[in-house]
């Protein structure tokens, strides 16, 4: 039973990291993310129920569409596998519970949050704000189901996001999207996750970024998108929290 439901979790991963790649691909484009339905953006073939099989119908086209043989983005199949896995993992941490739920819907916001940043440096307020929203549900669901205080997760939104709106408008090192990616994972997080989420995100953006620069992939004045190292260190926050604060707190 409990390996059944561990790949129901998977397979219900896989199926929404595919509605995550719509999100992402037309979010930017400003187009409707349920009409029309999923086509080929090359030739416009209208894709079948068998050519939209998670990462399974990607392999077996073999990477290119149906109808016209364009080469379809590797990206596709790797963002249903990593939701695929993150509920996978969810489901091992927390069961079908509640925290399984808002884990599972705040990582699916990250997830399209942080690659379109990643690919546009643009990050939508139409997509955070939606977010806050289910963060707000699932805050008042806390507190009605496991009597949790609706101060704390307010704390954790307010702290991360004044931290960073601080570096933006004192340093303008930082874009203002960062404030609501911030406010939405210290809303989901709580302060005392929070302030763990925004030291991993320097750590975590400061290694990447030297090593782009050392590859010589980016320069020292180029602008690095900071929202997928906020949504990778929320995420790893919510797996090893924990752990990653007693070591941290350890360091003292």
């Amino acid at each position: 039973m409990e390996t059944t439901l561990f790949i129901f979790a998977v397979i219900l991963g896989l199926v929404i990291g595919s509605f995550l790649n719509v999100c992402i691909y037309r979010i930017p484009r400003d187009e409707s993310i349920v009409f029309p339905p999923s086509h080929c953006t090359n030739c416009g073939y209208r894709l079948r129920w068998y050519d939209l099989i998670p990462v399974v119908s990607y392999i077996f086209l073999r990477g290119k569409c149906r109808s016209c043989g364009e080469k379809i983005s590797m990206l596709y199949p790797s963002i249903e596998l990593f939701t695929g896995i993150m509920f996978g993992f969810l489901y091992l941490k927390f069961g079908y519970s509640l925290e399984f739920f808002k884990y599972a819907v705040m990582i699916c916001f990250l997830i399209v949050i942080g690659v379109i940043d990643y690919m546009t440096t643009d990050v939508y307020f139409s997509i955070t704000v939606t977010g806050v929203i289910f963060g707000a549900i699932f805050i008042v669901l806390e507190k009605i189901y496991l009597n949790k205080p609706i101060i704390h997760a307010i704390l954790g939104g307010l702290i991360a996001a004044g931290v960073i709106a601080a570096i933006v408008y004192l340093t303008k090192a930082m874009g203002e999207g960062d404030i609501e990616i911030c406010f939405l994972s210290g809303l989901f997080l709580g302060y005392k996750y929070s302030f763990l989420m925004l030291l991993f995100s320097f750590i975590i953006g400061g290694i990447i970024g030297a090593i782009l620069i050392i590859l010589k992939i980016k320069d020292r004045k180029d602008y690095i998108p900071f929202g997928p190292f906020i949504s990778l260190s929320t995420i790893l926050v919510v797996f090893f929290g924990d752990k990653l604060l007693n070591w941290y707190l350890g360091l003292f």
